[in-house]
């Protein structure tokens, strides 16, 4: 491959390029799917929190525990962190 050509499934234009950006890719995906497998065992162990909470006569929802983790989540990370944050609280919660 020369530099007038380019790999179409990395966008790269030298040889190298492409197979540093596919063993990104690859660790990228990796991440990907710890984060599925975080996101998804955070929402079922949120769901339980809120079973236990209502069966012990507890209220639905704790709005100041939600504000702590959306704040949590936007010092971290901007205001995207915040959008992630509810997102998150959603899927442990469920619509409201």
């Amino acid at each position: 491959m020369t530099a007038d050509v380019v790999d179409q499934t990395t966008g790269a234009g030298e040889p190298l390029a492409a197979d540093e950006i596919r063993a990104m890719r690859e660790r990228i995906d990796e991440i990907d799917q710890t984060l599925i497998d975080l996101w998804l065992e955070r929402a079922r162990i949120s769901q339980a929190v809120g079973k236990t909470r209502i069966a012990s006569g507890g209220t639905r929802l704790v709005l100041s525990r939600e504000r702590e983790i959306v704040e949590r989540f936007r010092e971290a990370l901007g205001p995207d962190g915040t959008q992630i944050a509810l997102m998150i609280l959603r899927a442990g919660r469920g619509p409201l």
